[in-house]
């Protein structure tokens, strides 16, 4: 039989190819396009890749001058699909009537499915002879099993596709071209607006309203310390919101020996092993070792196109009951985790645990075949030893803790104590990577025993704002609401970023984010709420499953448009005045003390940075901090009279600075002392970037003396010289130590 196999990607192109002709594949162009061809038992195939979508769904060329037609037209207006990659098209239409079967083995999901029917339906082909190979791996069990057990194509399921493809284009041509215009922004900085990005900068927006709005409330705890016991007993009613009673407290206490046990209880008690892996939740764990949701998700594509694991976009969190789990750990034997793998074996069952979501599409993420750091490297390795590591604590056992809860009397005043030390690791052997293991011990004690007192202590501390959201924490919150989709979600995330409406790792809206924000929400008719999103979410997905239809769907989808476009469109005059506003302060930077004129954000094909509008004639200009985020302040630096930034750098309190930096109120924070290698340099503290810390020598590139410096903790210049080394000697925190961490010194004693 002949046939021919229609992949999503060259990659799996070559992969599946290679799994059905034990590499033996030949390699031809028809009509410019790569075809792969070979022949197994009494079947000769020929494999063609799509790379996405041949079809590209727009608006009719009549549509294309935003300012010739109303952004209300576009929203009732037919939207026309043209072939974008003629070549691909051209070589299906040209092998279609030679084969005998027609196999679409795109990716298994919503979009997969649409790129596949897409594709034959515009190329004529004969639909009895097209055929669907489903699988979540391209390992060569799964492979073959799909193209042994072909199914026919799911059109529901691509239909369901087809309705986001039509509403998002809807309502981001729509929103996107009314609010641009509105404000004015066209060419490159068109402001972007979409169905599923603008309540999720919402979220952003609203969480700084919450955190500007907050108003930290002071309270005291009062606290003991206990001979034995490694943690601090908290008096019964901290915290106290009155410092007068914690303070009459404290007299009553700090004087005492000792304190009477008054209760004891010591349980042992499971901690549960983790779910498997969803999507959404590995780009959170991915998030939390320095991996970017979006980078995650480009490693994880790459990654199951190398037959490591299954398919990265998937909501289950149960592993089906066909999946050999012992198999996967056999495969595992031949990676770096041999013992890991070997230990779970070795088990008398192996039970896995299960989250509560469970889809039929695909399993959740987990290894596929066996690796080594030799062989992947950087950041895919990071994300597949993750991968590989959540795997085996969904097979473990549940870890054992010890919890021990005891009150001691002191003065009449009860003081509480809560120790917690593993006793069975289980599980978190295999996950300990990624997770904090405390451990507080408290002795075995009996009601009545005497306890020495070490100390007592009153500690003043304010109430918190919530935090901010970094991608992780946000993509979880998405999901939660339902906006977006396991496959979309980091996209949205970049696109904030791209756009310039939010800043930093933990997102923080730009005040052209907010703007828009307030524009939509207060104008909008609800378009910034996640349960608007989320309901057309709920009505597309329910498409696939033959509850809703399609051109039902996208009607309610238009009306709901019509309405807030029309809404928005009639208050055009206030929502320019607002954005233009924000967009003036977000580039305001401060006035000149040279000539007078405003300092602003400028930018050049070398890089944004800060200069006076006087330029050329006046020659204020300096550079921006490197990977920081920045807020405009109303102060100036009280030692040159240039304008101050506030400059927020993760791990690290926000500062406000002078935006020279080579002013001495900068360079008295960041000297260090003088360069021992080439004796006439500073070493100060520098940024890269990325925002990492380090310190380096100012006569760069004359010598290259740098020192690492971790990116956590306060440092303090200490005017003293590391007798081994002459390095400089910091202070960090309350620790004083030698900079060069490779120096024999350890101690602020040898100094």
């Amino acid at each position: 039989m002949r046939k021919l196999v229609i992949t999503e990607k060259a990659n799996a192109a070559r992969r599946i190819a290679t799994i059905l002709s034990d590499g033996k594949t030949k390699s031809t162009k028809v009509e410019g396009a790569t075809v792969l061809t070979f022949s197994t038992g009494n079947d000769d195939y020929n494999m063609i890749s799509l790379s996405g979508h041949v079809i590209e769904l727009d608006y009719p060329h009549d549509f294309d001058d935003w300012k010739a037609t109303s952004p209300i037209d576009l929203i009732y207006a037919p939207q026309i699909k043209t072939v974008k990659v003629k070549k691909t098209l051209d070589a299906i239409e040209a092998l279609m009537n030679s084969v005998d079967e027609i196999i679409i083995a795109t990716d298994f999901d919503r979009e997969g499915e649409l790129i596949g029917l897409e594709t034959v339906k515009i190329a004529n082909v004969d639909m009895s002879k097209v055929k669907r190979a489903t699988f979540s791996s391209l390992t060569k069990t799964e492979i073959e099993t799909a193209f042994a057990n072909l199914t026919l194509p799911d059109e529901k399921l691509a239909e369901a596709a087809e309705a986001r493809q039509i509403i998002d284009l809807s309502w981001g041509a729509v929103l996107t071209r009314l609010i641009s215009l509105s404000s004015g922004q066209l060419g490159n900085n068109f402001m972007s607006v979409g169905r599923v990005q603008s309540p999720t900068l919402k979220l952003l927006v609203d969480r700084n309203e919450e955190i500007l709005k907050f108003v930290p409330t002071p309270y005291w705890n009062v606290v003991c310390k206990f001979a034995k016991i490694t943690c601090k007993a908290n008096h019964t009613s901290n915290p106290f919101l009155n410092k007068n009673e914690a303070e009459t407290i404290y007299a009553k206490c700090k004087e005492q020996k000792e304190g009477i046990v008054a209760s004891y209880e010591c349980d042992i008690k499971d901690e549960f092993r983790p779910s498997p892996f969803d999507t959404t939740q590995m780009q959170v764990e991915a998030n939390k070792i320095g991996i970017r949701p979006a980078t995650a998700m480009k490693l994880a594509e790459d990654l199951y196109m190398g037959g490591y694991i299954s398919y990265p976009r998937t909501e289950n969190t149960e592993y089906p009951k066909t999946l050999n789990l012992r198999n996967v750990l056999q495969k595992l034997t031949n990676s770096d985790f041999k013992n890991d793998a070997e230990e779970i074996l070795a088990q008398d069952k192996i039970i896995p645990s299960k989250g509560k979501r469970i889809t039929t599409d695909h399993p959740p993420i987990y290894p596929t075949a066996s690796a080594t750091s030799d062989k992947i490297k950087g950041d895919k390795w990071k994300l597949y030893e993750l991968i590989v590591r959540r795997f085996l604590a969904t097979l473990a056992s549940n870890s054992k803790v010890e919890i021990t809860k005891c009150s001691i009397n002191v003065a009449d005043e009860k003081f509480d104590a809560e120790g917690y030390v593993i006793k069975t690791m289980g599980w978190k052997k295999y996950y300990k990577k990624y997770i904090t293991i405390p451990k507080i011990r408290i002795p075995r004690l009996n009601i009545g025993d005497k306890i020495e007192i070490e100390s007592v202590e009153i500690d003043e501390d304010r109430t918190k704002p919530p935090y901010r959201y970094n991608q992780g924490s946000l993509i979880q919150e998405m999901d939660h609401l339902g906006l977006g989709t396991k496959s979309t979600r980091h996209d949205i995330i970049n696109k904030l970023y791209l756009r310039n409406y939010v800043q930093g790792s933990y997102m923080v809206p730009t005040a052209s984010g907010i703007a828009l924000t307030k524009s939509l929400e207060k104008y909008g008719k609800g378009i910034t709420e996640p349960g608007m999103t989320a309901d057309l979410e709920t009505d597309m997905l329910e498409i696939s499953s033959g509850k809703k239809n399609l051109q039902n769907v996208i009607k309610k989808s238009q009306d709901i448009l019509h309405e807030a476009a029309t809404a928005l469109e009639s208050k055009k005059e206030i929502i320019k005045s607002e954005i233009d506003a924000a967009l003036k302060s977000q580039l305001y930077i401060g006035i000149c003390p040279k000539c007078g004129k405003k300092m602003m954000i400028k930018r050049s094909k070398n890089g944004n940075f800060i200069g006076c509008d006087g330029l050329p004639d006046c020659p204020s200009a300096y550079p921006l901090p490197k990977g920081a985020t920045i807020q405009t302040v109303d102060t100036k630096c009280e030692t040159c009279g240039l304008p101050q930034l506030k400059v927020i750098r993760r791990l690290s309190s926000p500062q406000t600075l002078c935006i020279d930096p080579k002013c001495p109120s900068n360079t008295k924070m960041t000297y260090l002392g003088t360069c021992p290698k080439c004796n006439k340099g500073h070493i100060r503290i520098m940024y890269s970037k990325t925002g990492r810390r380090f310190a380096g020598c100012t006569s760069w590139p004359d010598c290259n003396a740098t020192y690492s410096l971790s990116s956590k903790g306060s440092i303090t210049p200490t005017e003293k010289i590391c007798k081994i080394c002459n390095a400089p000697i910091i202070k960090i925190e309350n620790y004083e130590r030698c900079i060069d961490t490779k120096c024999a010194r350890k101690t602020s004693d040898e100094t």
